[in-house]
């Protein structure tokens, strides 16, 4: 089988941040790294849940929310997936900006978090949640455009 794209950057060289992952016609999957990878420091699977739930729900949700297809944890727990339709890398940066800023002091129910809606919806963990949140907020706050592309591949 083929190396799939995702697999050709070398890990051992990437930062936090947010990155082009593929394009596919006109769909975008960006890759939010919020931890480097392969550093022991990984998102608890609460967190992980907590984030996914908030970022899904703010996004579906914003002034973007014709745009936003899809919002998925990465299985490594470094991080997030993120489908986009018909944004400019600079409203996908607003977007995700946005979202983390809306997590880092949410506070009350957590969307989506009951027996009914979700298949582990004890797992979840919002305090963590501000923390993580508040760090990406930091690493997002330097971020243009022009960085949201790889630049580290292997040969």
């Amino acid at each position: 089988m083929q190396r799939i794209p995702s697999f050709s950057v070398d890990h051992t060289k990437l930062k936090r941040g947010v990155y082009l992952s593929r394009q596919d016609d006109d769909v975008m999957t960006w890759d939010l790294r919020m931890k480097e990878p392969n550093k022991g420091d990984y998102l608890t699977t609460g967190v992980l849940h907590t984030i996914e739930h908030l970022f899904a729900t703010f996004a579906r949700n914003s002034q973007y929310k014709d745009g936003v297809i899809y919002v998925g944890p990465m299985g490594c727990r470094t991080g997030f997936y993120f489908l986009t339709r018909g944004l400019t890398d600079a409203e996908v940066l607003d977007c995700i900006r946005k979202s983390f800023r809306f997590m880092t002091d949410f506070e009350g129910e957590i969307p989506g978090a009951h027996v009914e809606e979700c298949g582990n919806y004890l797992d979840q963990d919002l305090e963590g949640c501000h923390e993580e949140a508040k760090k990406y907020v930091e690493v997002l706050k330097t971020l243009t455009p022009e960085d949201m592309r790889y630049t580290y591949y292997l040969e």
